[in-house]
């Protein structure tokens, strides 16, 4: 009888015949992903005077399958940075996995210096340009929202061919067309920024949730939503409800197409 380790669980080839081990081999080409399988759709940020407000739904879609209702698209990094990520849940959850690497190293180091939002935008800018130059992009748009090391608001995104944009309102998914026009009202612009309280950014974001739960057949009514300031760091709920929901619209709505009835 055999009692090496390396046997234990498996057959025993004296009743069974030798182990046959080559159907874990692959000698087929590499396969990358080639579309996203479990989405979150958009996720949507805007920068006020004191910091930044960003929210995402809980909503992880199957196809068109509203699948899994309690996925929450919004990380923490350290007190001063939220990640909120769009696309493909398990690159989410991968990438989630590089900053908590990324986040235990840099709580080790004795240098004093902690990472900043801006620090982090600059890391996943560099890990998504490089997947995608070796033509295995991870699928996901990321938002990037703190405070920068002068604790000035900071909100930028990467994609998945590593593109980075910045602006006082930012969104991704179905956000970028029906959301970003509302937040554009608010700040279209660096110096209206410091014109934008607390408050109105907040109710800007929770009416853009509303208005995405309305038209965006890949979203819930359940979200996330964190403020990131100086004084209190990041503030993160993420079970919240939408609230005042009102469907009158719908009345108004009889198929497709131009209306002449």
């Amino acid at each position: 009888m055999n009692h090496m380790p390396q046997t234990w669980g498996r057959p025993r080839d004296d009743y069974y015949g030798p182990y046959d081990s080559s159907y874990l081999l692959s000698n087929g080409p590499k396969a990358h992903t080639s579309s996203p399988v479990v989405t979150g759709t958009s996720v949507l940020a805007v920068k006020f005077k004191d910091g930044v407000v960003i929210a995402a739904d809980n909503l992880a879609s199957y196809g068109s399958l509203a699948r899994f209702t309690d996925v929450k698209r919004l990380r923490t990094f350290n007190r001063r940075t939220v990640v909120g990520f769009g696309g493909d849940v398990s690159d989410m959850q991968y990438l989630d996995r590089l900053l908590l690497s990324l986040d235990i190293d840099e709580n080790y180091n004795s240098s004093g210096h902690d990472l900043n939002a801006r620090n982090v935008h600059t890391y996943l800018s560099k890990v998504m340009y490089k997947r995608r130059t070796d033509i295995n992009p991870l699928w996901n748009h990321i938002l990037v929202a703190g405070l920068d090391s002068n604790d000035r608001p900071f909100l930028s995104s990467v994609d998945l061919l590593g593109t980075t944009f910045s602006s006082p309102t930012l969104a991704t998914g179905f956000g970028a067309h029906l959301a970003q026009p509302l937040l554009r009202k608010l700040a279209d612009r660096e110096s209206a920024v410091e014109a934008v309280t607390r408050e109105q950014a907040v109710t800007a974001i929770k009416e853009c949730m509303k208005v995405l739960f309305y038209r965006d057949a890949r979203s819930l009514d359940r979200y996330s939503i964190a403020v990131i300031t100086k004084e209190a760091g990041v503030e993160l709920k993420e079970d919240e409800q939408l609230e005042k929901q009102s469907w009158a619209f719908a009345e108004m709505i009889k198929g497709y197409g131009t209306q002449t009835v």
